[in-house]
């Protein structure tokens, strides 16, 4: 898919971050959206910043990690605008924690938006992705999903998860050679409120022995690609049916860590993290 114009994408977590700046790029394009997000005052403002931009803009305060709210608001969107050929399922948080300390309830908390949230985008809308002449999923996974960290069990389960899925989906969908297609995005350090609102257990702040508001702004710290930047790349990749987009120079040094060093990086990571 190489022109975005007339065409309708739908994208979750839309109120903030990648979302919005997904939102703002494609209606640039002359593309019409459906957004979602659990924020209801972030969805709005994005919706006032696309408003003048010629296209149709739908928003729903949707959880991804409800199925039947996703069934309603991918069926309601097809009504709404007469077709769907673009999703971004971006909404995600963060969780940090050791496995010992963090709760099966957190555990069940990410694993809901970050991997469910992702499979009930894609489920709920490929029957109407199907049905429009041409149609591709974009799903946000992260350079977490690509190498594990001590602390982000959960978070680095639910980003594997998307990767795997993802890859997986995209040769299927080229084994029928159809209309729809996908491509897995790894972004690096996206300078998004995802670390900001990240839930921080209690034992990582005993362990690295600081409270839970400098942890956030530990991670903050290392957030270095604006999510304009993010949305840019991530479009450039649907122009060219990648199957995989990285994104800022973390995500390249991972990729190739990980390539060169499979298992070795595992005894490196936490020798680093302690030295910091």
């Amino acid at each position: 898919m190489k022109d975005f114009s007339t065409r309708v994408a739908a994208i979750t977590g839309a109120g903030s971050g990648i979302g919005r700046a997904l939102a703002v790029e494609l209606a640039a394009a002359g593309c019409n959206l459906a957004l979602s997000d659990i924020d209801p005052d972030g969805l709005d403002a994005t919706a006032g910043l696309v408003a003048d931009r010629g296209v149709t803009v739908t928003t729903d305060v949707v959880d991804v990690a409800d199925r039947n709210a996703m069934q309603r608001w991918a069926d309601d969107t097809a009504e709404a605008h007469g077709a769907v050929h673009l999703v971004f399922n971006n909404a995600g948080v963060a969780l940090a924690g050791t496995v010992e300390d963090t709760s099966i309830e957190d555990y069940e908390w990410i694993l809901g938006i970050n991997f469910w949230g992702v499979i009930h985008g894609t489920k709920m809308f490929m029957p109407h992705l199907r049905a429009a002449d041409r149609g591709h999923i974009v799903n946000i996974s992260s350079v977490f999903g690509l190498f594990a960290q001590p602390t982000q069990s959960g978070y680095n389960a639910t980003k594997f998860a998307v990767r795997g899925f993802t890859e997986a989906l995209r040769q299927e969908l080229d084994m029928d050679d159809g209309n729809v297609s996908c491509t897995c995005v790894h972004p690096g350090g996206i300078d998004t409120n995802i670390a900001r609102n990240a839930r921080v257990n209690k034992s990582l702040a005993e362990l690295v022995s600081g409270d839970e508001d400098e942890i956030r702004q530990g991670f903050q710290k290392v957030l270095h690609v604006s999510p304009d930047a993010a949305a840019r790349t991530i479009l450039k990749g649907v122009r060219r049916n990648a199957r995989r987009v990285l994104i800022g120079p973390e995500a390249y040094a991972v990729d190739a860590m990980q390539r060169a060093l499979p298992t070795a990086y595992q005894r490196l990571v936490p020798l680093s993290t302690k030295l910091l």
